[in-house]
């Protein structure tokens, strides 16, 4: 399970290494004449006219479009199709940009990138609410907060470093590559998830006709709803608390959560600098840099902490006191590369976060809540760069913010009121399975359309230079 995981994280990491080394290489290379190329063999010929069709410093294939704000349909169909992505997205733990993005590029007529950024807008609303919606819970088979904020310090560290550079690949990347890259990543996880909650639902289904049994022998007419046998709550007595739902001040660690925004801070402090920097300088790729040590140091305290038993992972019960250190590093490369996706497709880093935290072992309504809990201040580092790379109307993006938010907390509720009444906490698992692979669907085909529309058109289909990036 864990080997799956760790050759698919690494052949993504290993094609986006290979992307950025070709793009970071000389800037200086010129491509030589015709004559010069007929001279050559017919190898080297062929390899230069890949180089040129992939890299032409002068060229960009980004131009982006924004509509005017104005009421009318597209703004009607927009705002229920965003209302959908946005509930559903927060339940699954996944944001929705999966959804959000061809809605704003087909619908609302944003180009895809500008679409990508004010999507990032929207995950951050969405992510915010259901946040706040799950500080005041409990979780549903121990007796601790519904998120794990030791399982957050592992990852949203690593998220945030990876979102930095999902946004600079999101400048660099054509489309087509991203296209690929998202097919490829989607139509996996949403099969792994949609497996892993018809194994779920076939565990609660015994776990709700062993409680049947045990009602009929006892005679009581009372049915309550258990843990599914996968979570940490049926693998031995637990105590759980008698209240599922408490105060926010009891509910939430604080010494984990001032860690979690000192690297929050930390990041936006060095964006804000590097605004002020000129672009591909000294100081911009120092100030960059400088972002390695911050989240590597408060993830490698809590790995550290994790490796020696001074903190568990509670959610897992007695599986989250156990760590390798080879299990630690792949997860920590994890949460880079779900920020590296979050960035460059606009999407939540619960795409991949949440999927893993299922395979983990932790209960969906857990792996929900902590998923967007990181995604939080990830999607939010993420507005925050695309604000200071000008790749948004902010109008818009205040709208859509708007519509996004409220529509999380109807979601959470409406669902939550369905897993009490059903008593199937599967339920979550089948939403995110669900919004990955229509997402994959939409994306993929809004992606393959407009490459197919640009090879018509014969534009420029290669990297873009970051050094060279206007609005």
């Amino acid at each position: 399970m864990e080997g799956k995981w760790r050759s698919s994280a690494f052949a993504v990491l290993v094609a986006s290494l290979l992307a950025s080394v070709l793009v970071s290489a000389d800037r200086g290379l010129k491509i030589g004449s015709s004559t010069e190329n007929e001279s050559g063999g017919g190898g080297e010929t062929y390899f230069l006219k890949v180089v040129e069709f992939l890299w032409q410093p002068d060229e960009s294939s980004y131009q982006h479009v924004w509509p005017s704000m104005r009421f009318g349909w597209e703004i009607i169909v927009g705002s229920f199709i965003g209302f959908l992505g946005a509930a559903f997205g927060s339940v699954g733990g996944v944001g929705g940009g999966g959804i959000f993005v061809p809605m704003l590029t087909l619908i609302i007529g944003f180009d895809p990138k500008s679409s990508t950024a004010i999507s990032k807008c929207m995950i951050m609303g969405a992510a915010g609410s259901t946040v706040y919606y799950n500080l005041k819970l409990r979780h549903p088979t121990l007796d601790m907060p519904i998120i794990d904020y030791d399982l957050a310090l592992l990852f949203q560290p690593m998220l945030m470093l990876g979102i930095s550079i999902g946004v600079a690949f999101n400048v660099i990347f054509a489309d087509w590559m991203v296209t690929v890259l998202l097919i490829i990543l989607f139509l996996g996880t949403s099969t792994k998830a949609f497996l892993r909650g018809v194994d779920t639902w076939k565990k609660e289904t015994i776990a709700k006709k062993e409680a049947a049994k045990q009602i009929a022998s006892s005679g009581s007419e009372e049915i309550e709803y258990k843990a599914i046998p996968s979570g940490p709550g049926n693998q031995k007595e637990t105590k759980k608390t008698a209240e599922t739902m408490v105060p926010v001040l009891q509910n939430v660690c604080w010494k984990e959560l001032f860690l979690l925004v000192f690297v929050w801070v930390a990041f936006l402090v060095l964006q804000i600098v590097k605004n002020y920097t000129e672009t591909c300088s000294e100081w911009y790729w120092i100030i960059n840099m400088l972002q390695i040590p911050v989240s590597v140091g408060v993830t490698l305290y809590e790995a550290v902490s994790l490796y020696r038993g001074k903190r568990v992972i509670a959610s897992k019960g007695e599986e989250g006191t156990n760590w390798k250190v080879l299990q630690l590093v792949m997860y920590c490369l994890t949460g880079v590369l779900a920020g590296v996706v979050g960035g460059l497709l606009g999407l939540g880093g619960g795409f991949i976060l949440g999927p893993l935290f299922l395979e983990l072992g932790v209960p969906p309504q857990v792996s929900s809540a902590t998923a967007t809990f990181a995604m939080t201040f990830s999607a939010s580092m993420s507005v925050v760069e695309y604000y200071l790379l000008k790749r948004f109307p902010v109008p818009y993006a205040l709208y859509f913010v708007a519509v996004a938010t409220f529509a999380a907390l109807v979601g959470q509720h409406a669902v939550r009121k369905l897993i009490n009444i059903l008593g199937r906490a599967s339920i979550i698992i089948f939403i995110l399975a669900f919004t990955i692979f229509v997402s994959a669907i939409s994306l993929g085909g809004v992606g393959v359309s407009n490459m197919i529309g640009k090879i018509q058109r014969k534009e420029y289909m290669g990297f873009d230079n970051l050094c060279k990036y206007q609005v």
